[in-house]
């Protein structure tokens, strides 16, 4: 589902799902049966804060909903809905015991439901860094669209999508520390320059119980490096020079992948860059950087 749209999120989706401004003189608020609701079938966030959760139960406990889910009907013969925006108050109203939800349907294709499930959540900075990857991967994925379209859409810049898609590249043991909040984005950005698995796993472990610092985990990387050049060079191997250790870092930072470049001959200076993808679809993203497109 390819779209031509390129232009950033306008009040165009804004008007579908900013129930922030819902005028109810012009539109019909009913009284949606919470067993007829599902939840966005796109929606990135995974967990949501207990604790807030707790406390929007017990204010509608009190005082009840006073603002109007948004939902779509998927088809009109059956009486069931998918949440637009709103999934915090449907998830309190069940756990506040009550049978149904004021809300306001509107139509939305799949498309928008994806953007909404992601725009809204950025808004209210309920994703963690993993979550927001994902988010990102899934509307390049689903849309058919390029990071540089999805930078379009939401309004962030290339490289800020970019950053975010090189953390896929984690290993599962690290991504889950960084849902779990034991690893900062940064910390994991920083983690991602170890290319030897054993190595990152532990520096990765290392980070989350010694609350390291990125500059102090920055610095235990860089002697590991030079560990490794020491060791590589008394096996007679070239350690990477810096320019081609830099080359390496703005071609990941570019492509939002793995990125090695390696001298195959180094006296006449000749190599190889070896960019690593995840999928047909990724493949087809980093092509399209570099201005190729396949018929």
């Amino acid at each position: 589902m390819k779209s031509n749209n390129s232009k950033g999120l306008g009040r165009g989706l804004d008007a579908l799902f900013d129930d922030n401004d819902v005028n109810l003189n012009d539109e019909a608020v009913r009284q949606l049966p919470l067993s007829q609701l599902t939840p966005n079938p796109y929606q990135p966030r995974k967990k949501f804060d207990q604790r807030a959760l707790s406390d929007l139960t017990e204010s509608i406990k009190t005082s009840g909903v006073f603002q109007p889910i948004i939902v779509r009907q998927p088809d009109q013969n059956q009486a069931g809905f998918q949440i637009l925006a709103g999934e915090r108050r449907f998830r309190a109203s069940k756990l506040a015991g009550r049978e149904t939800i004021p809300g306001i349907v509107r139509q939305a294709s799949d498309e928008q439901m994806m953007e909404i499930a992601v725009m809204e959540n950025l808004q209210r900075e309920d994703l963690n860094p993993l979550e927001e990857a994902e988010a990102y991967n899934m509307l390049m994925t689903n849309l058919d669209i390029t990071q540089v379209e999805v930078s379009q859409r939401l309004g962030k810049s290339r490289p800020y999508i970019a950053n975010y898609l090189r953390l896929l590249n984690l290993p599962q043991p690290v991504k889950e520390m960084l849902q779990k909040k034991q690893l900062s984005m940064g910390q994991a950005r920083t983690l991602l320059a170890v290319k030897n698995k054993p190595d990152l796993l532990r520096l990765a472990q290392q980070a989350a119980t010694q609350t390291l610092t990125v500059r102090q985990l920055e610095k235990l990387i860089n002697n590991l490096d030079q560990k490794k050049q020491a060791k590589n060079k008394k096996r007679g191997q070239v350690a990477k020079s810096p320019y081609l250790r830099e080359s390496e870092d703005q071609l990941q930072n570019k492509f939002g992948t793995k990125v090695s470049i390696n001298e195959t001959r180094p006296k006449s200076g000749r190599g190889k860059i070896e960019i690593d993808y995840l999928s047909n679809q990724d493949l087809t993203r980093i092509l399209e950087l570099l201005d190729i497109h396949l018929d």
